[in-house]
């Protein structure tokens, strides 16, 4: 029983610590759009889609707060930081450089809870997988 609070604990903590980079991002797209839609623009794209950036960054964010469909949100947000990464594909830009590879640090993380789940200490709790045979 110890063993298996203990996992639910460190889920939640993934859970809240990757919520924070999501919600984080919200705000930054909100408070400082310019920043997202500079890069929008080095590729050629609709500088308008950081809104829709936005707003999945936010629900995104509160879903893991919650624990809310964390298995299929963790694969989407997976492909969503794998994608977004090439934004920052910027090698004579260190900082730029730097966010390329925390956003697949966040894609293995993400993985990481579409393979184990929300834990029980979630609003919707992700049934548990049973182990190969």
């Amino acid at each position: 029983m110890r063993r298996e609070f203990s996992s639910d604990l460190a889920l939640l903590a993934a859970r809240l610590l990757i919520a924070i980079l999501f919600l984080a991002g919200a705000a930054q797209k909100f408070l400082s759009p310019g920043d997202a839609m500079a890069l929008l623009a080095m590729q050629n794209l609709p500088q308008a889609l950081v809104w829709p950036a936005l707003i999945v960054n936010a629900v995104a964010g509160v879903m893991l707060v919650l624990g809310v469909r964390i298995r299929p949100l963790a694969l989407l947000l997976a492909a969503y930081c794998g994608a977004t990464s090439f934004f920052h594909l910027i090698p004579d830009d260190p900082w730029q450089m730097s966010i390329f590879v925390k956003n697949w640090s966040i894609t293995g993380g993400c993985l990481a809870l579409a393979v184990a789940g929300s834990g029980r200490l979630a609003l919707l709790p992700d049934k548990a997988i049973a182990p190969p045979r």
